[in-house]
């Protein structure tokens, strides 16, 4: 296995993690939240696909999809088109209003496919590529991928969390 395989594995297990957290649920468990202050389902996927959508865009040096596709324009959701959700505010979570699972699911799966499309390319070599010279030590292409896949499985893992709290508390 080369390390563009092991990659790709890894964001398969963020795509089956997102799936199985969101899957079926209806718009009111998408919208709970378990305190005031609590994130929801909806704005922890859409969040998580908006900063993968976002670095991998970055990286490939074009623009997001959620312009490019049109998908700001089906969430339509009160920030700016370049807002990925970093350091929203609780009233910025509750302004994520989602009512189906199947709009989330169709943003990530659009951006994970480019994910994917984009790892199958990639050598091992590639991964020592300086993407951000803004840290000390430079950020490289390995390091940025690694830090996406560790950010979306800790929100896919907060998601299928608060998905079996909330139906837990339903029953």
């Amino acid at each position: 296995m080369n390390s563009a395989e092991i990659l790709t594995d890894a964001f398969q297990r963020v795509s089956e993690n997102v799936h199985h957290a969101i899957d079926g649920v209806d718009a009111p468990t998408l919208l709970a939240r378990v305190d005031d202050d609590a994130n929801t389902l909806a704005w922890l996927i859409w969040h998580l696909t908006r900063v993968q959508d976002d670095h991998v865009a970055d990286l490939l040096e074009t623009d997001q999809i959620w312009v490019s596709a049109g998908w700001v324009d089906r969430f339509r959701l009160p920030f700016p088109p370049e807002d990925t959700g970093y350091g929203h505010s609780s009233d910025d979570v509750a302004a994520v209003v989602v009512s189906a699972p199947e709009l989330l699911l169709g943003y990530f799966d659009e951006v994970h496919d480019r994910t994917v499309h984009f790892l199958r390319g990639l050598s091992d070599d590639d991964l020592d590529r300086v993407v951000d010279e803004n840290w000390n030590p430079p950020v490289t292409l390995g390091v940025r991928l690694v830090s996406v896949i560790a950010d979306d499985l800790q929100h896919a893992g907060q998601a299928a969390f608060l998905r079996g709290v909330l139906e837990r508390s339903h029953r």
